[in-house]
């Protein structure tokens, strides 16, 4: 029988320093990617990847239970609330955007399903939602990456934001404006 998160998290706790490993091959894919979309590049990520789990299994005895998911995007959440204000200071607002994050839309997409002219214009439409998705402000990114990408439901994401249902609604909806906004010049059915 397979076990849960809490009882390999217990586990670990016990003293099997090898009860983690089924649940960080669990979840390393969501939350890379979800970090790769909030930060500004590959490097940012990384280094915000590894520290999420550092500091996840430093303090795992303080995990109360629940999503251990959730608690793991938590953590980077304000580890990246902590570096972007750090950061803002040297912030010039004429910096390009960085293009070197793209969806992988081969997981996405069943390429025998598509001609490649389609698997093209995906990616190409992948990589102007990754541009858009830098001008919104960090939280309102946050919650379309959380909800769009992470399917995660907008409770969920207020408690990680620790903010209101109905500001996280609003967050999704000033998100979803933007988006449609910077897009409809190249999208005119928008």
């Amino acid at each position: 029988m397979e076990k849960n998160d809490q009882d390999l998290i217990n586990d670990y706790i016990n003293g099997d320093i090898n009860a983690l490993e089924p649940i960080i091959d669990k979840y390393k894919n969501p939350l890379y990617s979800f970090i790769l979309k909030m930060t500004e590049g590959k490097d940012d990520a990384d280094d915000i990847f590894q520290e999420v789990w550092f500091k996840a299994i430093k303090n795992i005895k303080k995990f109360k239970g629940g999503s251990f998911i959730s608690w793991l995007f938590r953590i980077s959440h304000n580890l990246i609330i902590d570096r972007a204000r750090k950061n803002w200071r040297n912030t010039s607002f004429h910096q390009k955007i960085n293009n070197d994050q793209s969806i992988n839309f081969e997981e996405k997409i069943p390429a025998n399903d598509i001609s490649l002219r389609q698997e093209i214009d995906a990616k190409i439409i992948g990589n102007k939602i990754e541009i858009a998705l830098k001008v919104l402000s960090l939280k309102q990114r946050e919650v379309f990456i959380l909800r769009m990408y992470e399917q995660m439901s907008f409770k969920e994401i207020a408690r990680i934001q620790k903010c209101s249902i109905n500001t996280c609604l609003a967050r999704m909806q000033y998100a979803l404006n933007k988006m449609k906004e910077i897009l409809k010049k190249d999208f005119s059915e928008l």
